[in-house]
């Protein structure tokens, strides 16, 4: 219901504006969780709806495997991970930015029977059955590449531009890894946005608030983690465009990385684990196909226990040809998941903590994500607020992806929706590292964005510096174990000259200072750096500019930062960047430079995403000639069945009879040689060769098929032929008629009597050429080429109709009114009426 509401809403305010251009109209909202992806294309004429997938279903799984040399995605690679558990992939958002050594990377194992390996940047791939080793981006762009070819299927056009969710808490590294892998497969990010906030302007889409803010918690528990985000909402008014619009404000989020679906998911199968152990002595941890079944069963067992008391599991041969069988019930369940049970709702504390509110304040703690329909979750969040302020009026599932869908459209020009503006915090502290400018430096910290630093700050940093220097940002507490803390360090160059110049220009005590960006997406960076100086002008305008607060310390600094532009320098080759000049020309200030350097964890450089995307072009195209081939092959095959199918019906069959002893033969004869070749060379054979085969059957079928369709043909072709016949001496009988009208009253006629026997002619020729193929052809027997083609019936009867209708819609000639003569006073003609062109026989103007 709250789904079907959010499209009444939509439609009511969602219109399409002016599109500049087709290929910016379509933006592609994507919901990229552990377990299961959600898709919305937002595009005018497409009705605002969550994306289907080829089967139909409102969400696809976070699965890509390969089967052989075949890939596959959602349920499909999903269903294999039991046959090819070393060729199947899941659960691979818990790998985005992770290091190979880190935590979550050794919990990766324990949950997917996947082979992982190290990369030269330190960071998880994943190594199939062959050898092949796959990065982590390089996985999840082709999940997203899939998602993007649904969304341009249904759009029937490019999609270039997405907005995805990501977890709040997600460091640099893991929104970078992201932003790299939406890259690869062929997109722009439009924005990250976190999963909570796109829950509240869903939420916001259908309602209305008063000035008074409102407080809600969004509680999403998903499969890779739990989270809580508090916020407010409010109405407010623009003074500058004198409209209301709705303001959403994050206050608080508070998390467990740790704690989710997929938890549960493990503690259920070590369950059916033991139980197989208990009943048959053996160990099965070491079998990977046996892992990845029982893994299978688990999330199956847990959906009943979910709505049921008890759940029996049943597995066919799971390991040593034993089948397997067991009762799990919802108590022995919850047993060993008891140690979660308080971690469910720690986060709706913390998150309260940091907005500075308690559960007074709230109004309504609003359930989302797929493992909120957990019982022992529920029990733990109705413990936790009270079963009063529980709500379930989002979409668990889809919530998500659709408040992502309307804030990208918000962010894209292209479409005008219900002003909502947000505003989002951060969750990390961030601080900037550096040398002391003294002799024997010492390292200095300063938290330059602490938590609660809202998305889109900018922070300047001033130094009293004349060498190049260096500013490190860094995480002062680790995000996640295993994780490095330094994000970036930002190399200002160019300093002594700048000084030097400034001190010409006759600055006073030049300084530097670097600004510091957070972007809407949570991406940081330096934005620019310049040497700025005072300048003292001892003339009368500089005197009066000091008088009145004119120079001061206040620097024109770009007022926006482009976030794209900013991904797109962290991403060259040589890691480097230069700082954008400030606005103005200010001689008080000189622009220097930015060399970003990575020395721990960065994104992946220009270099190394375009031979990502070059790779996954190119099995692209190789799986696009393994499907032509094989479509060729069962096209083939499917030829060869229908011509043998012909060739034995009986002798009534319009085949049989039209064709030739001589030409079934032959037939025959390259029938049985092509089919003797398709079974001993046809699963080798490319593409051309299957072509080939079937373009020589069919020049033998061709004639024969030709004589059939000419004798469906011929009857139709005849008719018309005869009715233009017919139509244009009826027209050639009645215009001779109304030229001799028109002479008689004395007015121009439609026609000349060379334009109608210019058509008499031609339609005699028609009638003497239709005459005698018809006779010929009566002569023609069933099996022989026909005497006269409908093709040329056709061309030959639709050049008489053309001549004919350029004669029909002539209009008639106007005819000049008589001049009044002079001697008359009232202007009045003594000449006779005449009868008006409208009066006349139209002739054969209705045909």
């Amino acid at each position: 219901m709250p789904c079907i509401s959010l499209i009444k809403a939509v439609t009511l305010f969602l219109f399409s504006a002016a599109i500049f251009e087709s290929s910016l109209a379509s933006v592609l909202a994507v919901d990229y969780g552990s377990d299961w992806i959600k898709a919305s294309l937002m595009k005018p004429g497409v009705p605002f709806d969550v994306l289907l997938n080829k089967d139909s279903k409102r969400k696809i799984q976070s699965s890509v495997a390969w089967k052989k040399d075949e890939r596959l995605f959602g349920s499909d690679a999903a269903n294999i991970a039991s046959r090819f558990p070393q060729d199947s992939f899941s659960s691979l958002k818990y790998l985005q930015g992770a290091p190979f050594n880190s935590d979550i990377a050794t919990y990766f194992t324990s949950i997917s029977t996947a082979q992982i390996s190290e990369t030269d940047r330190k960071t998880v791939a994943l190594k199939q059955s062959d050898g092949t080793e796959w990065s982590t981006e390089e996985l999840v762009a082709m999940q997203l590449a899939y998602i993007k070819k649904l969304a341009e299927d249904l759009a029937g056009e490019t999609v270039k531009e997405v907005i995805l969710t990501v977890p709040p808490y997600f460091s640099q590294f893991e929104r970078d890894s992201i932003a790299d892998a939406i890259e690869i497969a062929g997109l722009k990010v439009l924005s990250l946005v976190n999963d909570g906030t796109a829950v509240a302007v869903n939420y916001a889409m259908t309602r209305t608030f008063s000035t008074t803010p409102e407080h809600h918690v969004i509680y999403d528990a998903g499969a890779s983690s739990t989270r809580a985000t508090v916020v407010s909402f409010a109405a407010a008014e623009d003074p500058k465009m004198k409209t209301s619009y709705t303001q959403i404000n994050v206050m608080g989020v508070g998390h467990d990385r740790n704690t989710g679906g997929t938890e549960l998911d493990l503690r259920l199968r070590d369950i059916l684990i033991d139980s197989f152990v208990s009943k048959h002595r053996r160990d099965i941890r070491k079998d990977s196909r046996a892992m990845a079944k029982l893994w299978k069963e688990a999330g199956r067992v847990k959906a009943i226990l979910s709505a049921n008391s008890d759940a029996m599991s049943t597995v066919e041969s799971v390991a040593f040809d034993i089948d397997f069988k067991a009762k799990v019930t919802r108590s022995e369940f919850e047993d060993a998941c008891k140690d979660l049970h308080s971690r469910f709702a720690r986060p709706i504390y913390d998150a309260l903590a940091n907005a500075g509110l308690s559960l007074a304040n709230i109004s309504s703690v609003i359930l989302t994500g797929g493992n909120s329909r957990t019982p022992m979750v529920q029990a733990a969040v109705k413990a936790a607020v009270g079963e009063d302020r529980i709500a379930l009026n989002v979409n668990a599932d889809e919530a998500a992806v659709l408040g992502a869908a309307l804030y990208g459209a918000s962010l894209s020009r292209q479409f005008k929706t219900k002003d909502i503006r947000v505003t989002d915090v951060l969750i990390h502290d961030i601080q900037a590292s550096y040398l002391a400018s003294n002799a024997g430096a010492r390292t200095i910290h300063t938290t330059v964005l602490p938590v609660g630093s809202k998305h889109g700050a900018r922070k300047t940093l001033t130094f009293k510096r004349k060498e190049d220097f260096s500013v490190v940002l860094n995480y002062p507490n680790e995000v996640m174990s295993g994780f490095p803390r330094e994000i970036l360090e930002a190399k200002i160059v160019g300093i002594p000259e700048a000084i030097g110049n400034l001190t010409e220009r006759g600055a006073i005590d030049p300084v530097i200072k670097a600004t510091v960006v957070l972007s809407e997406s949570g991406f940081v960076s330096v934005g620019d750096a310049v040497a700025y100086g005072e300048i003292k002008d001892d003339s009368i305008t500089g005197k009066l500019k000091g008088l009145f607060g004119g120079g001061g310390d206040q620097i024109p600094l770009e007022a926006d930062v482009d976030e794209g532009a900013l991904k797109d320098e962290k991403t060259e080759k040589d890691k480097t960047t230069k700082a954008k000049k400030p606005l103005g020309k200010d001689q008080s200030t000189v622009p220097l430079e930015i060399e970003i350097v990575y020395n721990s964890q960065g994104p992946l450089n220009l270099v190394a995403k375009r031979a990502a995307r070059e790779r996954l072009k190119a099995l692209d195209n190789m799986e696009m000639s393994r499907q032509l081939r094989e479509e060729a092959h069962n096209t083939l095959e499917g030829y060869l069945y229908k011509l043998r199918d012909l060739l034995n019906d009986g002798p009534e069959t319009p085949f049989m009879k039209c064709s030739q002893p001589s030409e079934r033969q032959k037939l025959s004869k390259k029938l049985s040689d092509t089919i003797a070749w398709l079974h001993d060379e046809g699963d080798t054979a490319d593409v051309m060769e299957l072509w080939e085969k079937r373009t020589v059957l069919e020049a033998f079928e061709r004639p024969i098929v030709h004589r059939y369709k000419e004798i469906e043909s011929f009857p139709q072709a005849l008719n018309n032929s005869q009715k233009w016949n017919w139509s244009t001496r009826v027209f050639l009988t009645e215009a001779r008629e109304n030229i001799t009208a028109d002479a008689i009253v004395g007015v121009p006629s439609k026609w000349t009597s060379q334009e109608l026997d210019a058509l008499e002619k031609a339609l005699k020729e028609h009638e003497s050429w239709l005459h005698d193929g018809v006779e010929r052809q009566k002569k023609i027997k069933m099996n022989e080429n026909p005497a006269i083609e409908t093709k040329e019936m056709q061309q030959r009867a639709k050049t008489l109709e053309l001549h004919l209708q350029r004669l029909v819609k002539r209009k008639l000639p106007k005819v000049k009114k008589p001049t009044a003569k002079p001697d008359d006073a009232d202007g009045s003609s003594s000449t006779e009426p005449t009868q008006a062109p409208g009066d006349r026989q139209p002739g054969h103007d209705e045909l």
